[in-house]
Formats: C-alpha cells, sequence, structure tokens
C-alpha cells in the first residue's frame, strides 16, 4: 500500500521516467524492420493552412501518409463528409490522399472555397491533417472614381491617396509615372505603409500631371492601375504675377511668402495609438510628418531599448521594422518629428499576442503488452490555449472506453497496455489567434531482439579520436544491450567507454591497442540475439614539413614545400588550394608530389595557399601567403603650384606600392633650354609626403618628374610635369676648380671648371679672367672670354708664383666677386746635380747613399725627389759581365739618404744621384764606385748519387750559382735510414772546394743513406741540398729471392708497385721544377748571414720585396731538407716588391719605402740558372 501511495504523489517522477522510456522505444527507420512490423498511419505531407489558390488552374489539396498495412483516405469539407465520387472534378492521386479538383475545363474556383480536412486510417488507429481553408486569390479591378487635380500653394504639405481595391492577398503598392519609372522619394516625398504618397512640403518641381499609383497582385500576377493625378504648385513669385496683372496700380497686393512652420504628423493622426502583433511576426510603426524645413524622425521605446541586431529603420527612418517579435518586445514606441522650429512627437503602445507555439510536442509511442508510457502535449499562447484530445479522429470524450489509458490536461498515462491499445491521438491546442494539431499514435508490440547493424562491419578511426561502433537494434520490450571485445573477453565498462541509448559503443580517445573484435549482446525476455564488429585504429596523417610564408618578386618563381606521414595502409591525396577555392587552371602552377611551383609569377597570384592532405579517414591542412611584390607604380597628377621665381611647390598622386612600402620619392629635372632629354637629380623625400617644395635656379627651363622607390627598386618615371620658365639673373657662383700651372717654362696656363648650363641664370655666359705676379706689386690683368674652360698666359718667367681669379658674367650682370687662388708659371729642368755623394755598405745585400741637396732655385719646379740610378760592373768571383741591367729608386721629398736594398754579395757597384722636378730630372752626380761583401753561398748546383754497389756509392756535384764569395771547402753529412725511418748517427766528411765528386766506402749493403751537403765561403755555410740513396743487395741474399721472384702474385705485385713509381716520379718531377717568390727575410735567415742584423731607427729598415718585373716566377728553386728533396737558393738576392717603376722610395731615416725600379740591361746567365731534374736512376734506387 505504501508503495501505490508513493507513486501516486509522485507522478511528475513517473512521467519523467516514461518521457525516458518512450525515446528508447522508437522504431528505427530501417526498411525491412518496417515492412515487417505493424504501424499506425502518420501524415506525412499536406498543405498548408491557409491555402490561396490561383482561379485559373487545377487546386491540389496535398495529404500523404505512411503506415503498416497502407492507410485509407476520406475527406471532411466545412465538416460533413466530402463524398468524391460524386463529383467529376475532383480525383485523388493513386496511393496517395492528395485530392486534385479539375476546374481548367469550365470549373470555377470559388465553387470549392471552404475547410478541407483529410483522414489516414488502418486497422492501428486514424491520423487526421490540419483544417486546410481554400481560398482562391482575387485582383480587382479599382472602382471608378473622378480624379480632381491638386492645386497646392508652394511649402504646403499633400497627401496623394492611392486607396487600392481589397485584394486576396493583399497587393503590393508602388508610384510610378506614364514611363513606368518609378518617383524618386526621399525625406520630404515618401510612401505609407497604406500605399498613400505623402509630401512633408511640396516645390515646384513636384508639378507633373502622372502621379500614377499601381497595385501589383502577385498570386495572379497582374498588376491594377489607378487614374494619373496631376498636381500643380503655384509657386510665390508666379501668385504675385497673377494678383498685381488683375488690380490696379493703387491696390496692395502681395500673396504672403513662404513660411516656415514646426512639424504636424500626417500620420497616425492624435498623439497615441495602439498596436497587435502575434509572436513572430514583423513589427511595424510608421510616423510621416509634415512642416517647412522638412522633419526628421527620431524613434525610442520608452522605459527600454530598441533591440539590438533585430530592428531596422526604412522609408528614411519613417518606419520602424522589429522582426521576430515577442513578448519582450510590448510596449509604448516614440515617434520624434523635428526640425529647426520645433518638434512633435506620436505614442505607439504595442501588445505583442501569440497564437499557439509547442513547448512539447507529443512523440510516437512504441510500446510493448503490460509497459506504461505517456503522451505529453504542451504549448504555450497568448491568451494561453486550450489543450484537447482526439483518438482517431474522435473526440476522446465520445472514443470508446480503453482501460489503460488515463487523460491528465495536457498528458495521457498509459499502464499495463495491450494490443488492443493501439491508436493515433490528436493534441488540438488553440486560442483566438490560432491553434495547433499534432498526431502521435501508440503502438503496442512484442518483439524479440533484432540487431540492424549488418555483421563483420568494419569501422576504420584515426588514433586520438572518437570511435563510434554501431549496435542498432529493435525489440519490444526494450532489449538490454552488453558490449564484449575479443572472443572470450569480459563485459566492458568504466571510463574507458561511453555506452548510448541507441546502442552505439563509444571509445572517447581510440589508441592502437583498441583496434580488435567487438561483440555487441541485445536480449529482452523473449529472446537474444549478437552480432560482432571489428575495429581499426590507424596513424593519423601529418604535415612534417608546412608551406611558409613567402615575399615573392613580380616575374620570380615560388616553392611550397607539404612533405606529409601518413599510415601505410591508407592512400593520401595531396589538394592545392588557393584562397580556399580551386587553383587557377594555368600551366604556370605545377604540383609536384610534395610541393606546389608558381612559375613567372604576377599580381593575381597573391593569396594563400593551402595543402590539404585527405585520406579516407581524416584530412589535415597547412597554408601559406604568398605576397607579390615589386618596384612600385610611377606617380601620377603631377602638378606645380606657388610658383615663385626661385621656388616652386610640385605634388603628385602615388602609384600602387605592390605590397612593398614606398620608402622615399626622387625628384628629377630636366632643362629643357640647356640640356633638353637630360634629367638631373633635384632631391628626395620620404615615401609618406606626396608635396615638396623645390628651389629653382633662374634662366631654366623646369619639367620635373618623380619617381617612386621601395625595397624591390625604383619605379619607371612619372610623366612630366608641365614646363616652368624662369627669369634670368646675374650668376650666384663663379667656377669651380680654378687652377694655374705651365704647359711650358715661360706660360700659365689658368683653368677652372665652367659653369652649367642652368648655373648660368641667364644668357651670355662669359668669364672674366684676372692674374698678377705674387708678391711683387702688380696690378691686376683681366681678360673676358667666352665659354671656355682655360686661358693661357704667354711670356712669364719660370716657375713664378701668381694670384688669379675667374669671375662668371652674363647679360645681365657679374657674379660675386671671386676667391683669389695661387698657381705657377711652367717648370723647366733642374740646372744641378747632387753634390757629395757618399755610399757605406751596411752588409752583403745592403748600401746607404747620403748626398747634399741642391739649392731650391736651381730646381727650377716642384721638387719631387731624388732618384737614385745603380747597376752591377761585376761579380768579384767572376771576372766578366757581358749586360749592364741598371736599376732605379726615387726618394719623394727633400731627401739627403736612402737604402739600396737586394745587393748581390762580394760584387762591384757604380750609382749616380739626380733630382727629379715636374718637368724631369737634372742632370746626374759623377758615378761612385762601391762594393758589397763576401756573403754566404747557395746550394750546390746539384748532388748526383751513382754506382751503388755493396758497400759504396759514387756522389758527383756542381759548384753554387752563386757563390757570392770565394769557396773555401765543401761540407757532407750523411746517416743511414732504417726500414721504420728512423735515423742513424750522422756522419761528417770536408771537402775541398775544388772537388767535384767522391766515392763513399765502407757502407753496409742494401742501406737506405740521407746526404745533406753545402759549400763554405770565410762567411759561413750556404743552403744544403739533400738526397738518399741505397746499396745493393749481396749476391746469396738475390739468389735466395730467384724463387719469389718468379712467383705469379710477386710479379703482380712488382708490376703495381712500378706503375706506383711511375706516378711518383712524375708527381716528384713537376714539384722539383716549381719556383716561386720568396721573401728576402727568409733568404737572409736561410743564409744565416751574420751581417744582417735588426736595424737602427737610424739605419732604417725594409720589409719584403720582390724583383721590379714582379708576377714573375724565380728561376732558381728552394728546397727544405724535410722535403727529402735538392733544395737550391740564389745567391743574388733578388729585390722583391721594393719598386714600382721610378716610385720607389725611402723614409727620412732611410727606411725603405717604395719599389725597385724596372729598368733592366739584361746580362747573361751566371752557371746554372735552373735546378737539375733527378735522376731517373737516382729516383729509383731511392726505391729499391
Amino acid at each position: 500500500m505504501m508503495t501505490k501511495k508513493t507513486i501516486s504523489a509522485s507522478r511528475a517522477s513517473l512521467i519523467l521516467f516514461l518521457c525516458q522510456m518512450i525515446t528508447a522505444l522508437e522504431v528505427p527507420l530501417d526498411p525491412i524492420l518496417l515492412k515487417e512490423l505493424s504501424q499506425p498511419p502518420t501524415i506525412t505531407q499536406q498543405s498548408p493552412k491557409d491555402y490561396i489558390v490561383d482561379p485559373r488552374e487545377n487546386i491540389v489539396i496535398q495529404c500523404e501518409a505512411k503506415g503498416k498495412p497502407p492507410p485509407s483516405f476520406s475527406w471532411t469539407r466545412n465538416g460533413t463528409h466530402f463524398d468524391i465520387d460524386k463529383d467529376a472534378r475532383v480525383t485523388v492521386k493513386p496511393n496517395s490522399g492528395t485530392l486534385v479538383i479539375n476546374i481548367m475545363n469550365g470549373g470555377k474556383a470559388e465553387a470549392y472555397e471552404g475547410v478541407y480536412q483529410c483522414t489516414a486510417r488502418n486497422e492501428r488507429g486514424a491520423a487526421i491533417s490540419n483544417n486546410i481553408v481554400i481560398r482562391p486569390s482575387r485582383s480587382p479591378l479599382w472602382t471608378k472614381e473622378k480624379v480632381e487635380p491638386k492645386h497646392v500653394r508652394e511649402g504646403d504639405p499633400l497627401v496623394l491617396h492611392c486607396s487600392p481595391p481589397v485584394g486576396l492577398p493583399p497587393p503590393i503598392i508602388f508610384w510610378m509615372d506614364n514611363s513606368f519609372q518609378r518617383l524618386p522619394q526621399n525625406e520630404r516625398v515618401s510612401q505609407g505603409l497604406n500605399g498613400d504618397l505623402y509630401f512633408s512640403n511640396v516645390k515646384p518641381e513636384d508639378t507633373r500631371e502622372d502621379y500614377i499609383c499601381y497595385a501589383r497582385f502577385n498570386h495572379t500576377q497582374t498588376i491594377q492601375q489607378k487614374q494619373p493625378i496631376s498636381v500643380k504648385v503655384f509657386s510665390m513669385d508666379s501668385l504675385n504675377e497673377t494678383i498685381s496683372a488683375n488690380l490696379s496700380d493703387t491696390d496692395f497686393y502681395g500673396a504672403k511668402p513662404l513660411t516656415e512652420r514646426r512639424p504636424t504628423l500626417l500620420t497616425p493622426v492624435g498623439s497615441t495609438s495602439n498596436k497587435v502583433e502575434l509572436r513572430g511576426n514583423v513589427l511595424l510603426l510608421e510616423c510621416i510628418a509634415e512642416g517647412l524645413p522638412t522633419p526628421v524622425v527620431r524613434w525610442i521605446k520608452e522605459g527600454g531599448e530598441l533591440p539590438i541586431n533585430r530592428t531596422f529603420f526604412e522609408n528614411f527612418k519613417k518606419t520602424l521594422k522589429i522582426i521576430e517579435v515577442s513578448e519582450a518586445d510590448s510596449g509604448k514606441y516614440k515617434c520624434v518629428a523635428r526640425n529647426p522650429l520645433g518638434s512633435t512627437h506620436h505614442t505607439i503602445t504595442v501588445t505583442v499576442k501569440a497564437a499557439p507555439y509547442w513547448i512539447t510536442a507529443p512523440r510516437n509511442l512504441v510500446l510493448s503488452p503490460g509497459e506504461d508510457g505517456t503522451l505529453i502535449c504542451r504549448a504555450n499562447g497568448n491568451p494561453k490555449p486550450n489543450i484537447s484530445w482526439l483518438t482517431n479522429a474522435v473526440p476522446i470524450a465520445i472514443a470508446p472506453e480503453d482501460p489503460s489509458r488515463k487523460v491528465d490536461g495536457d498528458t495521457i498515462i498509459f499502464s499495463d497496455v495491450q494490443e488492443r491499445s493501439s491508436a493515433v491521438y490528436q493534441c488540438n491546442a488553440s486560442n483566438e489567434y490560432g491553434y495547433l494539431l499534432a498526431n502521435a499514435f501508440v503502438n503496442v508490440l512484442a518483439e524479440p531482439p533484432r540487431i540492424l547493424t549488418p555483421a563483420n562491419k568494419l569501422y576504420q578511426v584515426i588514433a586520438n579520436n572518437p570511435a563510434l561502433l554501431d549496435c542498432a537494434f529493435f525489440g519490444s520490450p526494450v532489449p538490454e544491450i552488453e558490449w564484449f571485445k575479443g572472443v572470450k573477453g569480459s563485459i566492458l565498462h568504466g571510463d574507458l567507454y561511453v555506452f548510448h541509448d541507441n546502442g552505439t559503443l563509444e571509445i572517447p580517445v581510440a589508441q592502437k591497442d583498441s583496434t580488435g573484435t567487438y561483440t555487441c549482446v541485445a536480449r529482452n525476455k523473449l529472446g537474444n540475439v549478437q552480432n560482432e564488429v571489428h575495429l581499426e585504429v590507424k596513424d593519423p596523417t601529418m604535415i612534417i614539413k608546412q608551406p611558409e610564408y613567402k615575399i615573392i618578386q613580380r616575374g620570380g618563381q615560388v616553392s611550397f614545400e607539404c612533405t606529409i606521414k601518413h599510415d601505410p595502409t591508407l592512400i593520401p591525396t595531396i589538394t592545392w588550394l588557393k584562397n580556399n577555392g580551386e587553383l587557377p587552371d594555368d600551366e604556370r602552377f605545377i604540383i609536384h608530389k610534395d610541393s606546389l611551383a608558381i612559375m613567372n609569377i604576377t599580381d593575381k597570384d597573391d593569396g594563400t595557399y593551402t595543402c590539404v592532405a585527405n585520406t579516407t579517414l581524416d584530412s589535415v591542412s597547412a597554408s601559406a601567403v604568398l605576397t607579390v611584390v615589386d618596384r612600385p607604380n610611377p606617380p601620377f597628377d603631377l602638378e606645380l603650384t606657388d610658383q615663385l621665381e626661385r621656388s616652386i611647390q610640385l605634388s603628385w598622386i602615388p602609384g600602387y606600392d605592390n605590397n612593398s612600402p614606398i620608402t622615399n620619392f626622387v625628384i628629377e629635372y630636366e632643362d629643357g633650354m640647356h640640356e633638353p632629354g637630360v634629367w638631373h637629380y633635384q632631391t628626395e623625400v620620404r615615401g609618406t609626403q606626396t608635396t615638396v617644395q623645390l628651389k629653382l635656379s633662374p634662366y631654366v627651363n623646369y619639367s620635373f618628374r618623380v619617381i617612386a622607390v621601395n625595397e624591390i627598386g625604383r619605379s619607371q618615371p612619372s610623366e612630366a610635369s608641365e614646363q616652368y620658365l624662369t627669369k634670368a639673373a646675374n650668376p650666384d657662383e663663379n667656377p669651380s676648380g680654378v687652377q694655374g700651372i705651365g704647359s711650358e717654362p715661360d706660360n700659365l696656363v689658368i683653368i677652372w671648371e665652367p659653369l652649367k648650363g642652368f648655373q648660368s641664370n641667364g644668357p651670355g655666359l662669359q668669364y672674366k679672367v684676372s692674374w698678377r705676379q705674387k708678391d711683387v706689386g702688380d696690378e691686376w690683368t683681366s681678360v673676358i672670354v667666352a665659354n671656355v674652360s682655360k686661358y693661357i698666359v704667354s711670356g712669364t718667367p719660370t716657375f713664378v708664383p701668381y694670384e688669379m681669379k675667374v669671375q662668371a658674367l652674363n647679360d645681365l650682370g657679374y657674379a660675386p666677386e671671386p676667391a683669389e687662388v695661387i698657381g705657377h708659371s711652367g717648370e723647366d729642368l733642374p740646372m744641378v746635380a747632387p753634390g757629395n755623394v757618399q755610399v757605406h755598405t751596411v752588409n752583403s745585400t745592403l748600401a746607404k747613399v747620403h748626398w747634399d741637396p741642391i739649392p731650391l732655385k736651381t730646381v727650377r719646379g716642384h721638387l719631387q725627389g731624388y732618384r737614385i740610378y745603380y747597376w752591377k760592373v761585376q761579380s768579384l768571383s767572376k771576372r766578366r759581365r757581358r749586360h749592364v741591367e741598371k736599376k732605379i729608386l726615387t726618394f719623394s721629398g727633400n731627401k739627403t739618404h736612402g737604402m739600396l736594398p737586394g745587393l748581390e754579395p762580394y760584387s762591384s757597384y757604380k750609382l749616380n744621384v739626380r733630382v727629379v722636378n715636374g718637368k724631369g730630372e737634372g742632370p746626374a752626380s759623377p758615378d761612385r764606385l762601391f762594393k758589397t761583401p763576401e756573403g754566404v753561398p747557395s746550394s750546390p748546383s746539384f748532388l748526383k748519387i751513382t754506382n751503388p754497389t755493396l758497400d759504396s756509392l759514387t756522389l758527383e756535384w756542381g759548384p753554387p750559382t752563386h757563390p757570392n764569395g770565394v769557396l773555401i771547402a765543401y761540407t757532407l753529412k750523411f746517416q743511414p735510414i732504417n726500414s721504420t725511418h728512423e735515423l742513424g748517427p750522422l756522419v761528417e766528411i770536408r771537402i775541398p772546394a775544388n772537388e767535384t765528386s767522391l766515392i763513399l766506402s765502407n757502407l753496409n749493403y742494401s742501406t737506405r743513406y740521407k746526404f745533406y751537403f753545402y759549400a763554405q765561403t770565410s762567411v759561413g755555410s750556404g743552403s744544403q741540398i739533400t738526397e738518399e740513396a741505397v746499396t745493393i743487395m749481396d749476391e746469396a741474399m738475390a739468389s735466395r729471392q730467384v724463387d719469389i721472384a718468379t712467383q705469379g702474385w710477386f710479379i703482380g705485385l712488382m708490376c703495381a708497385v712500378a706503375l706506383l713509381i711511375l706516378i711518383l716520379l712524375i708527381v716528384c718531377f713537376i714539384r722539383r721544377n716549381k719556383g716561386g717568390k720568396y721573401p728576402v727575410k727568409e733568404k737572409e735567415d736561410a743564409h744565416a748571414d751574420p751581417e744582417i742584423q735588426p736595424m737602427k731607427e737610424d739605419d732604417g729598415t725594409f720589409g719584403e720585396y720582390s724583383d721590379a718585373e714582379d708576377h714573375k716566377p724565380l728561376k732558381k728553386g728552394s728546397r727544405t731538407p724535410s722535403d727529402r728533396t735538392v733544395k737550391k737558393e740564389d745567391s743574388d738576392d733578388s729585390l722583391v716588391d721594393y719598386g714600382e717603376g721610378v716610385n720607389g722610395q725611402f723614409n727620412e731615416d732611410g727606411s725603405f719605402i717604395g719599389q725597385y725600379s724596372g729598368k733592366k740591361e739584361k746580362e747573361p746567365a751566371e752557371g746554372n740558372e735552373s735546378s737539375e731534374a733527378p735522376s731517373p736512376v737516382n729516383a729509383m734506387n731511392s726505391f729499391v
């Protein structure tokens, strides 16, 4: 008893439970299932409630329904049965309830006006349609009326009434003239919602005879026309003329002038009005006012704001439009019309009513025998609608009793239903503004579980995405659904899965291990059934190299990369989009496997490019923007303003910057008078400027052009501006670059840079040239010359200073006084040679020369320096020379000493000194003879090792090419080398200087030796030469190896070794014959000359130098002992990089700063001047 009480007191809980059950019992739209199951009728299609039909066409009233078995149809008209068989004009479509009324052949639509309702019925129940009201459309003609012309005084208001005929549906109104042109409307003249045409005040131009109101009936596609209305507006001037023509001169006459007035409303009338509108409709409120000047209308809502996004103003703000109104839009709306003389207002009280609308519409209910359920029908409206129920189209109050149902207002409660409880229920919600009708069936079925999802269905998803495995089912009672994974898996449950009411299993985040077979089991009290589905989880598709933002110049090319990674079992497709659309059909767009290339880029290619990688399961995309840039387009519309004598303002309009901001503008000018066709730079301004004030010169016919500049480059020049000719004036400036130099000993050449054409400032440009000898008190001598650039003064003393000036003048006068410059007349050769020339040898390769300077008066020009000529007379170690090679060093400035580097040791030299000015050299001083001391010798010219035996080797050599003194002996050092290249004890032998060969005995057989050989003078030892050789092996050892040497493998090995030796010989030969430059410092270190020490500041220092004919390789090679190759050194210290022509120079203290001269008289080579190539025999011995 307690339980029953609780249930009775808890209807709400029961209803909620039953509502959930309703959802679970819906019949799936499976075609096979629907064919097998009985189902009450359901209306699927019907005509609208208010159905206006075209009276010229057949009337079609739709009524379609479904059910099992298929339903039969019947109709009522105006509440009574409509017998279709009795009217030959009425037919029903096959397998349908749709009526077709044939009125095309003499029938009249008006005869079939009325309210129609369709009923669809089968053994499980009956469903009904809405009440369908059939009305034919009407487009009546205007009633005949006499339209009087309108005579209106200027400034008065006017209303032209349309009064269209009442049609069905109402017509659309518009005003036009006889030419079918719409009449212009504005704030002063506008059409009201009722179709009338309102004038707030009329003007003379409103006079016309063809104001025509048209009514368009869209349903019948007809237009009706009202009689034209004539309007005549009298202006104040015409009224006064008319009055004056009819009165005598003594009469007082005159119409009142136009009088401005405050606004008053033409519509609506009064200060308040009411408006009722239905929920969901469009609310239209209107206020049209008259006044002079024309009033402006404004809308407000009292106590609130106009709804945002739903409020619109039309008809020049005279109409307030609010769409989709609701009860919240009820209230007072005020329109205010205002002009400068005052305002008026009108308040409209809006009440929003509502036809019924659904809160909860009843839904079909499928139950099994013995189950419970509910049908709920809830609606709202204003006023609140009345709810009534029908069953199988019969009011439920008079329907057959069913003990399983109970009606409770808007709810029907079912309990312990049986198959006879199946029926269709209709819910009707109505109020004074309309009604709602809904059909919902209760279908009582007893069905064992069925799984509608195909067996072994394969689902494929991407990892980390939801997987939804379907198990569509049906059964009555509602089956319970369970899921298993694998063949012997346990039931699935927990947070890893979501179980939906429709049987679907959701795996919110599928992983690779989610792959497998899943079993769905559906069971109710009538049985159970199961189904297997399969899930495969795939790797996601990823773009591992995305396209990147590009800025490309027009005409260039670009490539966007798009490299993807995907599941190997999926086949991807890559699609390229531009601005989310297809790529242009253009051969310039080339799609490769992993990229998109665009050739010859144009401005149209600018945009966003997207790479889309699609598989059957997923899609990824990446985008990049292509910005096409180029030089700017040229500026245009150049304009000259503020034209003054010395300035003008130039303005222009910039061209398109082609996606690269303009950084500056360059302004150029053309002088059409002096240099037509030649453009000169004037100035430049920032890229944000479009105006510049330009300074001008007199007597120039200016044209200007502008060039825009961005990061890409310069634009084409703009079109030239108009020409502007400035007035002539005196020159503003004098020539620049005035100089005075003599071309001959007895003249003075005055030269200058002439003024350019635009600098002349006027016609007749000339120059006044003036000069006088400096410091002698002479008067200026002047001459006026034409527009030239030099003037020669003859008969001047040799090399004396002059003061000069050049002044410009033209036909209007002189330029300002010019500045004076100092120049000299022509130079002549120096008269005397330097005296007291002294030579001091510093060491075997360096000498210091002193001399006395000559008096400056005898220089007879600009002193440029002193020049030393020196040459080698002979080598003291050799008796004869056939050629003399003279060398020159120049020391700039008034120097009295200099250093001679690069001398050959143990040689006899001569030198002389000359002074140099701008004209040339003076006489030479007497030749001075000096000798250089001995030095260390160069390396022996060659070293050969021949005749190897078991215990001896023969050495032959050549004397040093440059002994640099008297040779006193040779020194030979040698030591053995073992198989691991370790050196043995060193043996030294001293050999007399007159020997050229030596036999070394008592050596070890089959042993490699390394030899070091060099010559000596009294100063020290020279550079050494090295060589290696091997003694031969004894006969017994050779015989023991005969058997090995006859083996094939050994012969092949020796052939390979021989080939390698041949290659190495070629390389060795090339390297031994290569020469090169080398620094004097390195040579001196190699010689270890004790005389060459770092010089003090007084002695002068110098660095690296080369022969005057530099860039030629040295004839003597240089090798180091570590190379195990012959090393030879030239005993003649070549001057390297000291002189360049006659411009070699020394510092004041004698340090060398010049370069060695190139004047040479070739002499014969002394001795062998090239390294002898290594003997092939010696080379072979070194590899044995």
